[in-house]
């Protein structure tokens, strides 16, 4: 019963919040910083929880393929062919190399997430969130991006523009887990895993040097940013039925809130 509750929450969150495409204009009138950030947070959240979501299944996909693979030895066209699409959304070479989807195919922690959103678009305040739905600094070499005001003579690269706050999140979650620069987060998400341990945003953000030019100040950046906030808290994966009507309050709360934004908008 408090599983289903629980779904049922989530999915009228994340209903509300599919209405979100960018932040609202009523969240920059917001003068006030806590309460700011406060909704930052209520805006960010459910969204982080869908795309979570979604690597989930297709974990689970992972999973259930190479058991039955394994047990018989054959395998469903039709299951290879979605094998095939994710090991080439995840640039992984070897189709049968199983270490690799469970390095690459997995949840970023929550904690992790928000922080790097908070820091690289300054609470959705920077021109390019504003303009671009561009949450993490994300570039492109393509032919459509916002050109920075400060980008040195000669360099080519732009700010990639995004459709929606979600596809942003999705982005950078399809980011690390796949570009060689956080090959060393994925290890060490993937030893913690096979140990048991919890892999949480200020453990992570260790493994994130490469994300910035700042190099370790950049990483002490996110870790204060975790601990400042209690953003640790999110990243509890214990499943005890106490969370579970946790989850299901802030949900439930989240949703009441994002409505809210939306009828002020």
């Amino acid at each position: 019963m408090i599983r289903m509750v629980t779904g049922l929450l989530f999915m009228s969150a994340v209903m509300v919040a599919d209405t979100l495409k960018s932040f609202p204009v009523d969240y920059y009138k917001i003068k006030d910083k806590k309460e700011q950030k406060e909704r930052f947070v209520k805006i960010l959240y459910p969204l982080i929880l869908k795309e979570e979501e979604k690597i989930r299944r297709e974990r689970a996909f992972v999973e259930a393929f190479f058991s039955h693979f394994t047990e018989d030895g054959i395998a469903n066209p039709e299951a290879v062919a979605r094998l095939a699409k994710i090991a080439k959304k995840y640039r992984i070479k070897s189709l049968y190399d199983k270490r690799e989807y469970l390095k690459r195919v997995d949840t970023i922690p929550v904690s992790l997430v928000l922080a790097q959103a908070a820091i690289e678009s300054n609470w959705g305040k920077s021109r390019f969130a504003k303009e671009a739905n561009n949450l993490f600094g994300e570039w492109t070499w393509g032919k459509k991006g916002l050109i920075p005001k400060n980008r040195p003579e000669g360099e080519r690269y732009k700010i990639r523009i995004f459709s929606s706050l979600e596809d942003s999140i999705a982005s950078y979650m399809r980011n690390l887990n796949r570009h060689w620069a956080y090959a060393e987060f994925r290890e060490a998400r993937y030893e913690a895993r096979e140990k048991g341990m919890q892999f949480s945003g200020f453990i992570a953000a260790t493994y994130l040097e490469r994300y910035s030019q700042m190099r370790e100040k950049y990483t002490k950046m996110v870790k204060n940013t975790i601990v400042k906030h209690g953003w640790n808290l999110l990243d509890d994966r214990s499943g005890s039925e106490q969370r579970r009507l946790s989850v299901g309050r802030e949900l439930a709360m989240l949703s009441s809130n994002i409505t809210r934004g939306i009828e002020g908008f």
